[in-house]
C-alpha cells in the first residue's frame, strides 16, 4: 500500500505543478485493457482497448481498439502484425467533428537482461489512414519504446517505459511518452497497473493518470 501512495502522491504533485497554467494541460486519464492469449508455443493473439480523457473522468479524447497476432521467434524475440480502429475527438474547448482512424502496424519486441535487470525494446511501424467528413489522409509513424520491470515482492512491481514517436513524413520526433506505474499482481495471469504518464506533443506538456488491466491466457492443448 505504501508504494501505491507514493506513486499517487508523486503523480498528483507533478500534475498540479503544471496543469493549472493551461487548460489543455489539465490532468487527464488513460484507461487500458490489454490481453495476450497464447494459442501455441509460437503463436499468440493480442487484444487492446484504450480510452483517453482530456480530464480525469470526463471530456472524451480518444478510443483505440486493436487485435493482432504474435509470432515467437525465440525466447527473447517476438514479431507482431495488428490492426486497430480509432475514434479521435481533437477538440478540448468545443465540440469538433471526430476523426476516424484505421491503423495497421508491424512490430518487433526484444528482451534481455543487464545485471539481472530486465529490459524490453519495442520497435513499431504504423500505417495510419484517417477519415474526417469527405477528407482522407495517410500517415506513417515509427515508435521505439524502452521499458523495464522492477520486482518489489511477489505481489508488487514497478513498471517504467519511455517511448519516442516520429512521423516519417516530417522525419522529426513528434511525441514522447514517459510512463511509470505501480503494478499489482492479482494472479499469475492478471495484473493491475496504476500510474502516471507524461506526454509531450505539439508543444504541449500533458499529464495523465493511468489505470490498466493486463491479462494473459493459455489456450494450448495440455499434453496427456
Amino acid at each position: 500500500m505504501k508504494y501505491l501512495l507514493i506513486v499517487i502522491l508523486l503523480s498528483i504533485s507533478v500534475c498540479n505543478g503544471y496543469s493549472q497554467s493551461n487548460q489543455e494541460e489539465k490532468t487527464g486519464s488513460w484507461f487500458t485493457y490489454a490481453g495476450t492469449h497464447r494459442v501455441s508455443d509460437k503463436l499468440s493473439i493480442s487484444t487492446l482497448s484504450q480510452v483517453w480523457m482530456f480530464e480525469l473522468a470526463e471530456n472524451f479524447n480518444f478510443i483505440l481498439l486493436y487485435g493482432g497476432i504474435n509470432y515467437k521467434v525465440s525466447a527473447n524475440l517476438t514479431t507482431s502484425l495488428a490492426y486497430g480502429y480509432g475514434d479521435i475527438d481533437g477538440g478540448f474547448y468545443t465540440d469538433k467533428p471526430h476523426t476516424y482512424e484505421n491503423r495497421i502496424f508491424e512490430q518487433v519486441t526484444f528482451k534481455h537482461k543487464v545485471s539481472n535487470l530486465p529490459f524490453d525494446h519495442r520497435f513499431r511501424v504504423e500505417q495510419r489512414f484517417f477519415h474526417k467528413y469527405d477528407f482522407k489522409s495517410t500517415s506513417h509513424r515509427f515508435r521505439y519504446r524502452l521499458g523495464t520491470k522492477l520486482t518489489l515482492n511477489k505481489s508488487l512491481f514497478i513498471r517504467l517505459n519511455n517511448e519516442f514517436l516520429a512521423t516519417l513524413e516530417s522525419d522529426i520526433l513528434t511525441e514522447n511518452r514517459l510512463y511509470t506505474a505501480l503494478g499489482i499482481n492479482i494472479s499469475k495471469s492478471c495484473n493491475v497497473q496504476l500510474g502516471y504518464l507524461n506526454r509531450k506533443i505539439n508543444g504541449l506538456n500533458l499529464h495523465r493518470l493511468q489505470a490498466g488491466l493486463y491479462i494473459k491466457t493459455d489456450h494450448r492443448k495440455k499434453k496427456q
